[in-house]
């Protein structure tokens, strides 16, 4: 019986590329699944990362540079097109992989993948760019089309983003949104102080920096957390910085009765846990029972008991529990996840404008939804990862037309981190990929105004 030669690192990346683009599937989930299904070597784990990321980020600009040696495009198979965008990445943005050694591979896979024919395309394409350069980006005129191309990010989403921030920023944005982002971790406070869970893993072999942005964050310059001990110790938790400002936006007191209306999987409903010190509960719900059941886990993980997961929809909160039954709500509202391009590249493709509209709804309805749950003085805090000003700024500012009861909190600032105080003006923050290098995040804090006497 003859066993399956595995598959080499290259291999794998573009079957991820091929399946990422024919079944519309998350990089992210495609990508750890095939980590662990193809036993990859440590070494391996971070080339893959770079090449499928990586080809992905850039696909704009990648076909930009192919399009002039493709004489009929539209009748080359998804996957050799694929393998072309995975070759020129290497040969374009990686110093390390020689051009040749790129050229050698990408035939080699068309060979075992196709025939001879698709063999000698590949070959011809690869070595004629390599013979006669890129084509120059400066031949796009206008400016906002030249930057969707550079940056690989589609034009109706630039021109929306210049539209609300202006071409400087949009460009910074775009460009940021090219780069690995470090992973970060929240130290549980209940087990261990932030320079304890240094030093536990720093013993480990990880490379560790404290976070200048939030004071019980650290950073990983070198490993992968999740595969720690001290995570399964249940020492730390993966979460992007930007995530870890709600739990200060609420600014939660000891005892107090917490609703997370959209939890799973559970990051800022443990982070709030951990800021009660044991006491109090929070009510973590989402739809769906698999994912209720991660809140689960990471709530045992974590060694936290006052967390209560329930699966039920948040748009009918009202019906199982009595008005101002919290004395403060977070909305962590469903979106367009523009803000966290960076970690799952294949969004900035697969979002419609009109996809907007929509969420900008549905955000209004949950809204609706948990606001007569909050007491009176209590907090409503609604936070998103995009940057979409109709989803953020919008969506709050119909909310409080047609919620009189509410106000603007204006306190925010008080309880945020030292170092975000100066990106802060009054009851709302918008935090731009580039502003620290995390995730693109909105919180606004509204507050529930006293009955009158």
């Amino acid at each position: 019986m003859t066993t399956k030669a595995k598959k080499n690192v290259r291999e794998v990346s573009l079957d991820l590329l091929v399946a990422i683009e024919k079944n519309q599937s998350y990089s992210n989930l495609l990508l750890n699944h095939a980590i662990n299904a193809q036993q990859l070597p440590q070494k391996d784990i971070g080339l893959l990362t770079e090449l499928v990321y990586g080809t992905l980020q850039r696909k704009m600009a990648l076909d930009f540079y192919l399009q002039p040696f493709l004489k009929n495009s539209k009748r080359i198979e998804n996957w050799v097109l694929q393998l072309l965008r995975l070759t020129l990445y290497q040969m374009v943005y990686l110093d390390k992989i020689p051009a040749r050694a790129a050229i050698h591979e990408a035939v080699e896979i068309a060979k075992k993948r196709g025939h001879k024919g698709i063999a000698g395309l590949v070959n011809g394409v690869l070595r004629t760019i390599q013979r006669e350069g890129l084509p120059s980006f400066a031949t796009v005129t206008d400016s906002v089309e030249r930057l969707a191309i550079e940056t690989s990010h589609p034009e109706w989403l630039v021109k929306r983003w210049v539209k609300a921030f202006g071409y400087e920023k949009t460009k910074q944005m775009c460009e940021v949104n090219l780069t690995a982002p470090l992973q970060t971790a929240r130290v549980n406070s209940t087990k261990v102080s932030r320079d304890e869970c240094v030093r536990i893993l720093e013993e480990e072999g990880f490379q560790i920096e404290k976070s200048p942005i939030i004071p019980e964050a650290i950073r990983s310059l070198k490993g992968n957390l999740a595969a720690s001990q001290a995570f399964r110790d249940g020492l730390l938790t993966i979460q992007d910085e930007s995530s870890m400002l709600v739990a200060y936006a609420l600014g939660v007191r000891e005892d107090e009765s917490i609703l997370d209306a959209c939890a799973a999987p559970g990051g800022k409903s443990t982070h709030i846990a951990e800021k009660l010190n044991g006491s109090g509960e929070v009510t973590s719900i989402d739809l769906h029972e698999h994912k209720v059941k991660l809140i689960h886990e990471n709530a045992g993980r974590l060694g936290l008991n006052n967390i209560q997961p329930l699966v039920l929809d948040s748009r009918k909160l009202g019906e199982h529990f009595i008005e101002e039954s919290f004395d403060r709500v977070l909305l962590d509202a469903p979106c367009s996840g523009l803000g966290v391009m960076r970690r799952k590249p294949d969004i900035k493709y697969r979002k419609k404008e009109q996809d907007i509209e929509k969420l900008s709804r549905v955000q209004q309805d949950l809204l609706h939804a948990v606001s007569p749950l909050v007491k009176k003085d209590g907090l409503l805090v609604y936070s998103t990862c995009t940057v979409d000003k109709q989803e953020n700024e919008m969506t709050i500012q119909s909310f409080l037309e047609h919620h009189q009861e509410f106000v603007m909190d204006d306190s925010l600032k008080k309880r945020m981190p030292e170092a975000i105080k100066p990106l802060l003006t009054g009851f709302d923050l918008q935090i731009l990929p580039q502003d620290f290098g995390s995730d693109g995040f909105y919180i606004a804090a509204l507050r529930k105004m006293k009955a009158k006497s």
